[in-house]
């Protein structure tokens, strides 16, 4: 038998089991991430240009005493050589990093449902181009779960699920700990999620709901160790009181002599 026979052996159905049910973020995510990136671009430009002008203005007017004209002629002249070399260096700098925006987003898959429909136990998310990393939230350990949808996300019709672990919230680290994100079924994904957390043992909470104490049942142990142990203690502690009540009496006798 080859390798590769007995790894196919001893290794059935890795993919179906690692993952499930793929899906990708919606291509809405990748015009949202553009437009975030272009604006970021242009309002450090406009910046850039105010604070040249801002500077201009100190030189030309204040430190050397030239009329206010002097100084329009100064932008006049200078105003779009130097906001063409800014726009030019902004470009050069986001392009590479708008041009590999979508193979980074085309990299992101998320599954919560199992090949046959049902729910995993846990949320698989799956992203990166050189340095692929796939991770597991197991739904017992997640504490939290949000839907988000900025100002750009209601624009575009998408929305985030930013969901927090256990672990994770008792660390200095700030921000969820996972998000699922470009999603324009995520109000109903995160209700989905919700229900497969609700399943499990013990109380839940969103941030906005009121949790009461869950009260068990103490366990019946007859004809057990423990209820042996148990039957003993009791013995002793009943035949400890009286012991307590003479020494009481002791007591009080001492300091009604004193």
């Amino acid at each position: 038998m080859s390798k590769n026979e007995r790894e196919e052996e001893f290794i059935p159905s890795i993919e179906s089991i690692s993952s499930g049910k793929i899906f990708t973020p919606s291509k809405k995510f990748m015009y949202k991430a553009w437009t975030e990136l272009w604006l970021g671009v242009f309002s450090i430009w406009l910046m850039a240009t105010l604070g040249w002008l801002g500077i201009s203005y100190l030189v030309t007017v204040v430190d050397e005493g030239s009329a206010i004209m002097a100084y329009w002629n100064y932008v006049y002249t200078w105003f779009p050589t130097v906001s063409l070399i800014l726009a030019i260096l902004f470009i050069v700098i986001v392009l590479p990093g708008s041009i590999i925006l979508p193979f980074y987003i085309s990299s992101i898959e998320y599954s919560v449902t199992s090949e046959s429909g049902e729910a995993m136990p846990e949320i698989f998310v799956k992203k990166g181009i050189i340095n692929v990393t796939g991770k597991h939230v197991p739904f017992r350990t997640i504490t939290n779960i949000s839907g988000r949808a900025g100002v750009f996300d209601r624009l575009f019709g998408i929305g985030n699920i930013e969901i927090e672990t256990a672990g994770y919230s008792g660390t200095r680290q700030f921000g969820p700990e996972e998000k699922l994100e470009g999603l324009t079924f995520y109000e109903e994904l995160r209700d989905f999620i919700l229900q497969e957390l609700r399943k499990y043992r013990g109380s839940y909470t969103t941030g906005t709901e009121v949790v009461s104490k869950e009260e068990r049942d103490i366990p019946k142990l007859e004809g057990s160790l423990q209820d042996e142990i148990l039957i003993t203690l009791r013995e002793i502690r009943n035949e400890m009181t009286p012991l307590r009540e003479i020494l009481e009496i002791l007591k009080n006798k001492e300091e009604d002599e004193s």
